[in-house]
C-alpha cells in the first residue's frame, strides 16, 4: 500500500472517532472540546492531503526520470545498430566497387585477347599460305633434283639418312669417349677437392690411450695407509678393481697399471674418494669402488648424452646412447674410439654437405660405424656386423644399418652413406699418428689371457696385470679347494702355454679366500 493512502486513512480515521467521542458525550458537556476534536480531525485530514499530493509529485517525477532513462537507452541501442547498418552498408558499397572495378579489368583484358586473338588468325592464315607456296616450290626443286641425280626422292632420302647415321655414329663415339675421359679427370679432381677441403676444415687430435696412469699423493705418509698391514688394503683394492697397484720409491706418486680404461678410472676415483676420506680398511675399499663403479655406469650415459647433443643427433635409442658412452674407454689400434667416431660424424657431415646428401643421416652413420667394438660380452662377429644388428635392433634406418654394415665391406653397399662412411673412417684412422696397431694387439692379448681363464669352473675374477706377465685369478672358496687351486692353476698355465703367443713368460696366480661373517643384533 502507498504512503499517501496511509495518511488519507488515517485522517478519516481520527475525524470518525472524534465524531463518535462527540455524540457519545453528554449533551451536557462543553461544546468547545468537540469542536477541538473536530478541528484536530480536519488539520489531520488537511495535513494528510498535503503528504499524499507531495508524494504523488514524487513518484510522477520518479516515473519521468526512469522513462527518460529508459528512452535514452533505448536511443543508444538504436544508435549503435545505426553505425552498425551504417558500416556494413560502406563495406558493401566498396565491395561493390571493387568488384566493378574487377569486372571493367576484366572486359578490358577480353578485348585485348580478342584484338590479339584476330592478329593470331591472321598472321596464321598468312603463314598458310606461305607454306602453301614453299611446297610447290620443294615439289618443283625435289622434280629437278630427280631429273639430274636419275634418283627418286626416297632413294635419295635413305642414302642421305644411312651417311648421317654414320656420321653421327662415328661423332657420338668420339664425343662420348673424350666425355668419359673428362667425367672420370674432372670426378677424381672434385673428390680430391672434397677430401682435402673436409681434412682440413676438421681439425684432429691424437689420441694414445696409455695402459698407466699416475695417481699422485700429498705425502709419501699414505702410501703405507694404502698398502695396509700385511699389504691386505692394497690386495682388496687390486682384487676389487682388477688393477695392479704399484708403490714404489716414485716420490708422492703410485701407478695404476692396467690395460682397460674403466677399471683404470675405477680404481683412480676410489683411491681419490679413499684418499680424500682418510678411513681406508677393506670393507671401506669395497663400498668405494661398488659406488664407483656405479658413478662411472651414470657419468658412461652422461657422455653419451653429450655427444649426441654436441653432434646435433636426435631420437637415438637410450641403448645406443649409452654404447656411445662406453666409447669414451675403448681404444681401436691406440686411438681413443670415442674421439675416433666424433671425428668421423664430423668428416661424413661435411663430406654429406659437399655431395648435396642428408647431413644429420649421415653423421648419424658416422658416430655409430664403431659400435660394435665395445661389447659387454665378446662376440666372434665382426664389429661391423655386430654394429649393424644393434642399429636394426634398436630402429635406426636401413641406410644408416648399411653403413654401419659394409664400412669395412662385410656387406654390400646399398646406399651412398655407404662408400661416405667407409671413407671418413679412413681419412680418421690413417692419417699420421691417429693409430698404434702394437697396442691394439697387445690389449687383445691380454683380453684374450683373462678369457682363457674363465673357462675354468669355479673362477669368479680374472685380471691381466704386469703387461701382461702375469695373470691372477680369483676362485669361489665353495666350489674350489686348496688342492683344487693348486692343480687350476697349472691346467691354466698349460692351457696359456699351448692356445697363446706371447713374449717371456706368464705367471698364474688362483687366490682361494674364505670369509666368515656374521651380524650382531
Amino acid at each position: 500500500m502507498e504512503p499517501y493512502l496511509l495518511t488519507i486513512i488515517t485522517g478519516i480515521v481520527a475525524l470518525v472517532l472524534g465524531l463518535l467521542v462527540g455524540n457519545n458525550t453528554r449533551k451536557g458537556k462543553n461544546k468547545s472540546l468537540l469542536e477541538e476534536a473536530q478541528r484536530q480531525a480536519k488539520a489531520l485530514l488537511q495535513k494528510a492531503k498535503i503528504d499524499a499530493e507531495a508524494i504523488k509529485n514524487d513518484k510522477k517525477l520518479q516515473a519521468k526520470e526512469h522513462f527518460i532513462e529508459l528512452k535514452s537507452s533505448h536511443e543508444r541501442e538504436v544508435h549503435k545498430r545505426e553505425q552498425k547498418i551504417s558500416e556494413i552498408e560502406k563495406r558493401a558499397k566498396q565491395r561493390e566497387s571493387q568488384l566493378q572495378k574487377e569486372i571493367n579489368i576484366n572486359v578490358e583484358l577480353k578485348r585485348k585477347l580478342q584484338k590479339e586473338l584476330e592478329f593470331v588468325n591472321t598472321k596464321q592464315e598468312k603463314l598458310t599460305l606461305r607454306e602453301k607456296a614453299l611446297e610447290d616450290k620443294l615439289e618443283i626443286q625435289i622434280g629437278k633434283l630427280e631429273e639430274l641425280s636419275k634418283l627418286s626422292a626416297e632413294e635419295a632420302k635413305a642414302e642421305l639418312m644411312d651417311s648421317l647415321k654414320e656420321k653421327a655414329r662415328s661423332d657420338a663415339m668420339g664425343y662420348i669417349q673424350q666425355q668419359i675421359e673428362e667425367a672420370k679427370l674432372t670426378a677424381q679432381q672434385e673428390a680430391q677437392k672434397i677430401v682435402i677441403n673436409t681434412i682440413q676444415r676438421i681439425g684432429t687430435e691424437e689420441a694414445i690411450d696409455n695402459c698407466v696412469s699416475i695417481f699422485n699423493l700429498e705425502s709419501d705418509d699414505v702410501k703405507g695407509r694404502i698398502i695396509g698391514r700385511e699389504g691386505r688394503n692394497i690386495r682388496v683394492l687390486e682384487a676389487e678393481t682388477g688393477v695392479e697397484i704399484i708403490v714404489d720409491d716414485t716420490p708422492e706418486a703410485i701407478i695404476l697399471s692396467c690395460f682397460d680404461p674403466v677399471r683404470r678410472e675405477i680404481a683412480r676415483l676410489s683411491l681419490h674418494k679413499l684418499v680424500t676420506d682418510g678411513r681406508i680398511h677393506p670393507a671401506r675399499i669395497e663400498e668405494v669402488v661398488n659406488k664407483t663403479r656405479r658413478q662411472i655406469e651414470n657419468e658412461i650415459i652422461e657422455v653419451g648424452k653429450r655427444t649426441v647433443i654436441d653432434l646435433g643427433i636426435h631420437g637415438l635409442h637410450p641403448e645406443l646412447v649409452k654404447v656411445v658412452g662406453r666409447m669414451k674407454y675403448r681404444s681401436s689400434y691406440g686411438q681413443n674410439l670415442l674421439q675416433h667416431s666424433r671425428e668421423v660424424a664430423k668428416l661424413c657431415g661435411v663430406m654429406a654437405v659437399e655431395l648435396g646428401l642428408n647431413t644429420k643421416m649421415a653423421k648419424r652413420a658416422g658416430l655409430l660405424h664403431d659400435i660394435g667394438k665395445v661389447p659387454e660380452e665378446e662376440s666372434e662377429k665382426p664389429h661391423a656386423l655386430l654394429g649393424m644388428e644393434w642399429a636394426e635392433k634398436y630402429g635406426e634406418k636401413n641406410e644408416v644399418c648399411n653403413a654401419i654394415g659394409a664400412h669395412h665391406d662385410e656387406i654390400e653397399m646399398t646406399s651412398l652413406l655407404s662408400p661416405l662412411v667407409q671413407v671418413c673412417d679412413a681419412i680418421s684412422g690413417a692419417r699420421p699418428g691417429a693409430r698404434r696397431r702394437v697396442l691394439d694387439s697387445y690389449v687383445q692379448r691380454l683380453k684374450d689371457l683373462e678369457k682363457i681363464a674363465y673357462d675354468f669352473n669355479g673362477v669368479n675374477k680374472a685380471y691381466a696385470i704386469q703387461a701382461g706377465r702375469e695373470l691372477r685369478v680369483f676362485v669361489e672358496s665353495e666350489k674350489v679347494t686348496d688342492d683344487h687351486a693348486s692343480r687350476l692353476s697349472f691346467e691354466i698355465s698349460q692351457k696359456i702355454q699351448t692356445d697363446m703367443t706371447y713374449p717371456g713368460q706368464v705367471k698364474v696366480t688362483v687366490i682361494r679366500e674364505t670369509r666368515a661373517v656374521n651380524v650382531a643384533k
